[in-house]
């Protein structure tokens, strides 16, 4: 067992670790991700990855899909304590910064020097 951190939370699960792998059954992965093994390749929300021709075997093997490999494929982050069996599938940049762009700060109003105020809504 493994605990998995990902958008979806924090949970625990059966996972088979090789060094810098990370190999979870088909379902588990679609569980805790969102991507599902479909016969396109790996799909979440409607949107499919195709498994690089040739290297199908680097991401899936006997039912089992190697969830760091699909992350770096994803070019997302992957960290690992291999003490305490912990793995993070961070989002990407893209990802980030999508999230951050529906941020709105709230509108304060600061003095300048001189006496004006100046609000960051007037910005």
């Amino acid at each position: 067992m493994v605990t998995l951190l990902t958008d979806r939370g924090m949970r625990a699960v059966d996972a088979r670790v090789e060094g810098e792998r990370l190999w979870l059954d088909a379902g588990a992965l679609e569980d805790a991700t969102g991507w599902g093994l479909k016969p396109d390749g790996l799909c979440r929300d409607g949107a499919c990855v195709p498994l690089p021709p040739g290297r199908q075997g680097a991401f899936v093997q006997a039912g089992r899909v190697d969830a760091a490999a699909l992350w770096r494929h994803l070019d997302n982050p992957v960290v690992h304590d291999e003490a305490r069996r912990i793995w993070v599938l961070g989002e990407g940049a893209d990802e980030r910064a999508a999230s951050l762009a529906s941020l709105i700060a709230p509108d304060f109003t600061l003095p300048h020097v001189d006496g004006r105020s100046h609000a960051l809504a007037g910005y």
